[in-house]
């Protein structure tokens, strides 16, 4: 495995917890009309994570396995998972064990690891080189997405 794959994934995570450490408490509910607020951005995040933790294990462990997508939105505006009020201290938590945990996997890849397919339920064909893409490039277009929240001139 190429460890600079592993490496910008590592650096995936830091640049996320580092724009999420710019998020004061006061702020957190922030965001631009039509978007989500810099709490709930943190929420998703953890919950994704804890969905690619599951579905970069599935893949080694059962190829050909089924990797179920899910509604994004409706996790976020389900009020028993508090994305709208919950603190983020424990999302954050989340975030750094579940991506250290399969960084750690990544360093253990062997080239032809990444070939390794299951079929997502959404997308089609899924292979843990599409999912190392996907989990390196999603923690930084949140990261982005959480700047744009608590830059927002309101504060709802």
């Amino acid at each position: 495995m190429d460890p600079s794959f592993v490496a910008d994934y590592r650096a995936a995570t830091e640049d996320f917890l580092a724009a999420a450490a710019l998020a004061e408490p006061a702020d957190l509910d922030r965001r631009r009309a039509g978007g989500w607020s810099a709490r709930q951005v943190i929420h998703h995040v953890a919950d994704s994570e804890t969905q690619s933790y599951a579905r970069l294990r599935r893949l080694l462990a059962e190829p050909g396995t089924l990797i179920q997508g899910y509604d994004e939105g409706a996790w976020a505006a389900c009020a028993t998972l508090g994305y709208e009020e919950l603190p983020v201290e424990h999302a954050l938590d989340v975030i750094r064990a579940v991506r250290t945990a399969s960084a750690d996997l990544l360093e253990r890849l062997a080239p032809e690891d990444l070939a390794l397919e299951g079929r997502h339920s959404e997308s089609g064909a899924y292979s843990v080189a599409t999912w190392l893409e996907t989990y390196t490039r999603h923690p930084r277009e949140h990261a982005r997405q959480l700047a744009e929240a608590l830059a927002a001139p309101d504060g709802r």
